[in-house]
């Protein structure tokens, strides 16, 4: 059996591998045929680590117990998890707000943004008896906007509304008026399916929301650089990790089955899916006489009350290394 404290401790390594390769995608953004190539251990790419794996003496030495060195590769993945974390908050929050205030001046004229639209020469302002509204009109109703703006209410001025900007489905108009008649106006613009925007011009605030966007969105550059490179290294060191990780599962599990001393010897084998089949039956042809209670089982079969996926068992010593890490099964 294994020691509890050794396998509680080996769990979360994988996963950690599988959050950092994941938010590294998420961090490229548009640039994800480049995930890939950032997604590398100890410089190299991952199959040519594997197959070139070496035990490192420096950060695990042999000479410690099991449960010692599964203890500093938990401390590793467990900082690194921490750490990811906080990164990630950070950074996701100023994404999120830079994304508020983009779609703020984007979409459709009866939600989005107006300051980037309108002009300070649109409005009537200072008036203490005057006020510019803005008007959605669908473009269906130009002709009735034309026709019928002027009666909408009492004291509308007349030939007063402009349009300000259109998009694919509808169009912005400015139109003056008393301030005494703005809830009537707004009653019978919204019975003829016009769409009165609460909108008031304010130059401070208007130059205080692209202050922010710009300031968000230069915050962003600067910490995407440096993010990079942190999920670069940290990558590298967690799937190192994993890799020993594996290392050691494929030892205790060899000295658990088959006894001390040690006699045994680990390969890599990388078939094609077509020919997996084929090499469980060769494999199980010869080392059948290690284990005659292990039989050939399909993983890929479901049977019920049977999780085959996570219960493969031979009669060799069999772990799975899933190199492509954002489809990641562990």
């Amino acid at each position: 059996m294994y020691p509890l404290t050794f396998y509680f401790l080996i769990t979360n390594t994988p996963y950690v591998v599988k959050k950092v390769a994941q938010y590294m995608a998420d961090v490229l953004e548009d640039s994800r045929d480049k995930v890939q190539e950032n997604l590398l251990a100890n410089g190299v790419d991952l199959v040519t680590y594997i197959t070139r794996f070496q035990w490192d003496m420096a950060k695990y030495p042999i000479k410690q117990s099991l449960k010692n060195i599964s203890e500093i590769i938990s401390k590793v993945t467990s900082f690194i998890d921490n750490d990811l974390k906080a990164r990630a908050s950070a950074y996701n929050n100023l994404k999120g707000n830079l994304q508020n205030l983009e779609r703020k001046n984007a979409g459709s004229l009866l939600t989005r943004s107006l300051a980037e639209i309108v002009r300070k020469e649109d409005f009537v302002l200072d008036s203490e008896y005057l006020i510019t509204m803005l008007v959605v009109v669908p473009k269906t109703g130009y002709v009735d906007w034309q026709k019928t703006y002027e009666t909408l209410a009492e004291m509308v001025v007349p030939r007063s509304t402009k349009l300000l900007f259109e998009d694919n489905d509808s169009g912005l108009f400015s139109v003056t008026l008393f301030r005494k008649a703005v809830d009537d106006f707004k009653h019978k613009a919204r019975e003829n399916k016009f769409t009165v925007r609460d909108f008031q011009y304010n130059e401070e605030e208007m130059k205080a929301d692209k202050e922010e966007m710009t300031r968000l969105s230069t915050d962003k550059k600067k910490q995407f650089g440096p993010l990079v490179r942190w999920l670069k290294v940290n990558f590298s060191e967690a799937f190192i990790a994993w890799i020993h990780i594996k290392a050691l599962r494929v030892f205790v599990e060899s000295v658990l089955r088959y006894g001390l001393p040690v006699n045994f010897q680990a390969m890599l084998l990388q078939p094609n899916k077509k020919n997996m089949k084929k090499l469980r039956e060769v494999l199980y042809d010869l080392y059948k006489h290690l284990d005659s209670s292990a039989a050939i089982i399909d993983a890929s079969m479901d049977i019920p009350g049977l999780n085959l996926s996570q219960q493969e068992y031979y009669p060799y010593v069999y772990y799975k290394i899933d190199c492509n890490l954002l489809d990641f099964k562990v």
